[in-house]
């Protein structure tokens, strides 16, 4: 169902199954009651230096967190910290009233980056905020800038050969993060004339042993950038012809400039800081570039929309599972398209190359001809994502009811499921599905079956875990809105697709099962091994 071109509508936008667990709570009051259980957790809840010439220097103005910080009791107590409920923005005002962009995706602790900003204010301020529980607050102000001068910036750089805009802006300042705890970050830009915009930044964790790791889909939100009238779907004529065939970081994104994150990661971020979890932060790009990112690592979780992965990415992660790290794909379509990423200043990876259906015309393919810029179950390197996943994606648009098939199973323990229990608008906006005619993992057993109709065409969409060798699980959610599902029932992501508090309730205490039950070591070993079913549902 695929026809190249498969773009979701705004992650706000609303789009048009018996059995009993094993334990946990009674169906009725989980079903029930805990509806308004997941309403009340949405509600409770450095210097710097340029070197001579460069451009000013940012003072700090708060900063709660001692250097260094990077043990347990450390992570407690940044858990336990008082929140900042103000890190919403409240004005976007025009597109060009404040934007900006990092000349780094991420960081480590005490790293360094440079903000380009362009303003039509006379200045703005700079407040760097943690996501994490922080009491229901879901972030913490952990810096913040002196005033600093607004200047509106030239205009982009357009290369005709991949349509590829750049921003290209001289450096506004350059901001150190000591004191940052590692973490996701949302940079807030507040101009003097009100208007306000984000910029996301990682600061990465210096290790991944013993831990969770949250890895961030950088490559993804870049893919589908409209910034300066191009990304890898369309181009400024709307067509998929025009498309550009390379992506840069070097610009801001498009709208309140972190739509990517706050739709499909921010819940997840959210969940697993409130449950205390050891967690690491890192993105699909430094798991790329270093080969020990995952390193001992308990888990690792692919959040709602990773579609995009380089294949040193994918072979890293399928070397963790092989080591007996488990894996969660808490979305659809995940390691899709396959990219390169080339270099912009040295060390730093800054542009997105994915020439999808015209791969051919790629210059680097006459030197590489393994190393197509398309799908990953293409032609002239085809590595179906299904080796890993256990899932394929297969179509887009759908909107449809999230049926369980499996209730006893215990990612399902505490949620009161029976079979063909229904979860209305939880499969959407793209899904995955079991494919037998695809290389798949077995044994594999299929938790939720879901019938829908996409383009005109029944199937289903498919929630899939198995185990590896090593003993590590892998659980797939088939749905892309597994994460926007945490927020159900409450105003943090605006209508949600029109799912309800149930479903907020059913898709917190499942991910809450998952998240517990991985950051105990290979999932074989603690809890029992999947029973495969694939055959009864998709007979020969």
């Amino acid at each position: 169902m695929d026809d190249g071109d498969h773009r979701p509508p705004p992650a706000d936008g609303t789009a048009k199954a018996a059995g009993e667990p094993r334990g946990g709570l009674d169906r009725r009051r989980f079903l029930g009651a805990a509806a308004a259980g997941a309403a009340g957790i949405a509600t409770a809840a450095t210097a710097c230096d340029t070197g001579p010439g460069g451009p000013p220097t940012t003072a700090p103005r708060r900063d709660r967190t001692g250097a260094g910080e990077t043990s347990a009791a450390a992570e407690r107590a940044e858990r336990d910290r008082p929140g900042d409920a103000d890190w919403r923005i409240t004005s976007q005002g025009p597109p060009d009233a404040v934007e900006g962009y990092t000349d780094r995706t991420a960081v480590p602790p005490g790293g360094a980056f440079g903000l380009h900003v362009s303003t039509t204010a006379p200045g703005f301020t700079v407040s760097a905020y943690r996501i994490g529980w922080y009491g229901g607050a879901r972030a913490r102000l952990v810096w913040r800038s002196d005033r600093l001068p607004g200047r509106r910036a030239p205009a982009a750089r357009f290369l005709p050969d991949t349509r590829t805009v750049r921003a290209d802006w001289p450096r506004t300042t350059t901001v150190r993060t000591d004191g940052w705890p590692p973490g996701a970050y949302l940079l807030r830009l507040d101009a003097d004339h009100g208007h306000q915009r984000y910029i996301p930044l990682v600061v990465r964790s210096p290790s991944a042993e013993g831990r969770t790791v949250v890895m961030h889909a950088v490559a993804t939100w870049q893919a589908y950038n409209t910034w300066g009238g191009y990304d890898l779907y369309r181009g400024r004529d709307g067509s998929y012809g025009s498309r550009a065939y390379a992506v840069s970081f070097d610009r801001p994104y498009n709208a309140d400039g972190a739509e990517k994150f706050l739709a499909y990661e921010r819940a997840l971020v959210v969940l697993a800081e409130r449950l205390g979890i050891p967690l690491a932060y890192t993105t699909g790009l430094d798991v790329h570039r270093d080969p020990d990112a995952l390193r001992g690592a308990r888990a690792l979780l692919s959040l709602g929309h990773d579609e995009y992965w380089t294949p040193e990415q994918r072979q890293r992660v399928t070397g963790a599972r092989d080591a007996g790290t488990n894996l969660a794909f808490l979305g659809a379509n995940c390691c899709y398209r396959r990219i390169r990423p080339e270099e912009g200043p040295p060390g730093e990876l800054r542009t997105v190359v994915c020439y999808k259906t015209d791969y051919r015309r790629d210059p680097y393919l006459a030197s590489h001809p393994r190393f197509p810029t398309n799908d990953f179950r293409q032609d002239p390197a085809p590595d179906p994502e299904s080796r890993l996943v256990g899932v394929l994606y297969e179509g887009f648009p759908v909107d449809a009811p999230y049926v369980v098939h499996s209730p006893d199973h215990w990612l399902f323990e505490g949620t009161g499921v029976r079979r063909g229990d229904r979860f209305d608008h939880l499969v959407g906006v793209e899904y995955d599905r079991v494919m037998t005619d695809m290389p798949t993992p077995r044994p594999l057993e299929i938790l939720a079956h879901s019938p829908l109709v996409c383009r005109g065409r029944p199937s289903h969409a498919d929630s899939s875990y198995y185990t590896a060798p090593s003993g590590a699980g892998v659980f797939s959610s088939g749905t892309m809105r597994w994460v926007e599902g945490l927020m159900a029932g409450t105003t943090e992501n605006g209508r949600n697709h029109a799912m309800d508090a149930r479903t907020g309730a059913f898709t917190t205490r499942t991910t809450e099962n998952l998240l517990r039950a991985f950051a105990e070591g290979p999932a074989a070993t603690v809890r029992p091994h999947p029973r495969d079913n694939v055959a009864t549902l998709y007979p020969a």
